[in-house]
């Protein structure tokens, strides 16, 4: 099978015949063989059934139905288990993503070896002071931390090849960041095109200003996993060793100098009545704690099932 095109959705009802019509059009002009893995998140609305009398008359539709709304990415998970298809579209169900940008996605993947190929909508249709200004400011941030240069992170409209989506696992709210849980998973080689944006047609966004806050701190999150998540101690222990020994310095030479005083017979301030020699105390407090949330962090890896879990690209003679 040539493409699958995985479409997480809630309460879209409206937008999903005419969606699938223009699918399904770009697929026949284009002699793609394909399928479409509709996974509805939970919809309050008739999303199931516009799905139900859809896959009716197309054989081609598979559909997964959450009980209740979890969220983007575990549609996205169960919907990356299901597909068979050599290439993987993933598109938004609101009809933002022009269908007709398959056909290149699916060249830049087969003909150019990219592992994942990123929409950029470059113009948009959104509201500049609600949604683009934080929208480029996120990007910005994702960039500078992650060292993956593209523009738009988060855009809905990816290709991916179908190892890809098979050897990574996408929790939370990780399907922002999904080029840099493919890096970290060994697929570097990283794309990404110009696509058309459309104004929203139906119904209204799903997402709030909540979503850049969680963003953030879910970047900072996979950054720590995916440099320190099977070295905890390299982290903790570091920074706890830098702690202890500076406060430890800090109080050595906070008595030494009461000592030097005693010796010498002049009068010295109390220890007590030196402000620093109490942040001494609490950095060396610090960095004891922080040396041993290392050293458990190591102990819990060591007893995880998946501490030598690694992705094998390749084997030759092996059984």
């Amino acid at each position: 099978m040539d493409i699958s095109v995985v479409i997480p959705l809630f309460n879209e009802e409206e937008s999903l015949p005419e969606l699938h019509e223009w699918i399904v059009r770009v697929m026949k002009a284009n002699n793609f063989s394909y399928e479409i893995v509709f996974i509805d998140d939970g919809s309050k609305d008739k999303s199931w059934k516009v799905i139900s009398e859809l896959s009716e008359k197309n054989p081609c539709i598979k559909a997964i139905k959450f009980r209740r709304n979890y969220g983007k990415s575990p549609a996205l998970h169960v919907g990356f288990e299901a597909v068979e298809g050599d290439v993987v579209i993933t598109m938004d169900a609101d009809l933002q993503d022009s269908p007709d940008e398959i056909p290149e996605l699916y060249r830049m993947i087969k003909e150019e070896n990219y592992d994942l190929v990123s929409g950029w909508k470059q113009k948009r249709f959104d509201n500049a002071v609600t949604k683009n200004l934080p929208s480029k400011l996120y990007n910005w941030t994702n960039r500078k931390i992650s060292g993956i240069k593209l523009h738009d992170m988060n855009c809905g409209l990816k290709a991916y090849k179908k190892e890809v989506v098979k050897c990574i696992e996408i929790y939370g709210e990780m399907h922002r960041f999904i080029p840099v849980l493919a890096k970290n998973a060994g697929f570097g080689n990283i794309g990404e095109k110009v696509v058309q944006h459309q104004a929203r047609k139906y119904g209204v966004s799903k997402f709030g200003w909540d979503r850049f806050v969680n963003g953030f701190l879910d970047l900072l999150t996979i950054t720590f996993i995916s440099k320190f998540g099977k070295r905890p101690m390299h982290l903790f222990g570091l920074l706890g060793t830098m702690m202890f020994a500076i406060g430890f310095m800090v109080a050595a030479w906070i008595g030494g100098s009461k000592l030097y005083h005693v010796i010498v017979g002049s009068r010295a301030p109390k220890v007590a009545e030196n402000p620093m020699f109490f942040i001494a105390l609490t950095t060396m407090v610090l960095g004891t704690l922080l040396f041993l949330a290392g050293f458990i962090g190591e102990l819990i890896l060591r007893n995880s099932p998946v501490r030598n879990n690694y992705l094998l690209e390749k084997k030759i003679n092996l059984q």
